[in-house]
């Protein structure tokens, strides 16, 4: 067993008639807050990755961070941090919260456009384990 880290990445692109809704930092809907409900989901989901990718080992996470800020062009960056101590790896968890959270984005701005794409969903960083990696 080793300390190991992944962080992931995903890239959510939306339209001026849904940023117009930015508020504070975060877009706001009938629902609520945007950025703070994909945050709970991409946790919710990166707990779950073990239920969710076929073989995938279960693995009890140490710790699980999700941020999301406004990029360039009217894009949003979602960024998925996991950490564990564990003999196996960590990646899928951090992929696996980026992605949900890219998608809860998509599902509450739909209200206000459909024309949302969810460029890319990437790897970023892994530490431990037999070898690092860094893009």
């Amino acid at each position: 067993a080793t300390y190991r880290t992944a962080k992931a990445r995903a890239i959510v692109a939306l339209n001026q008639e849904i940023i117009e809704h930015m508020q504070a930092g975060d877009i706001q809907t009938k629902k609520g807050s945007v950025f703070q409900t994909a945050i709970i989901g991409g946790i919710m989901a990166a707990k779950k990755t073990g239920e969710l990718i076929p073989l995938c080992h279960p693995i009890g996470m140490d710790d699980c961070h999700i941020d999301i800020r406004l990029g360039n062009d009217d894009r949003v960056i979602v960024e998925c941090e996991a950490k564990v101590f564990a003999k196996t790896g960590i990646e899928m968890e951090a992929l696996i919260g980026a992605n949900m959270a890219a998608l809860v984005i998509y599902d509450m701005c739909k209200a206000f456009s459909q024309d949302i794409t969810i460029e890319s969903v990437q790897l970023i960083s892994k530490t431990g384990g037999k070898r690092d990696f860094q893009r």
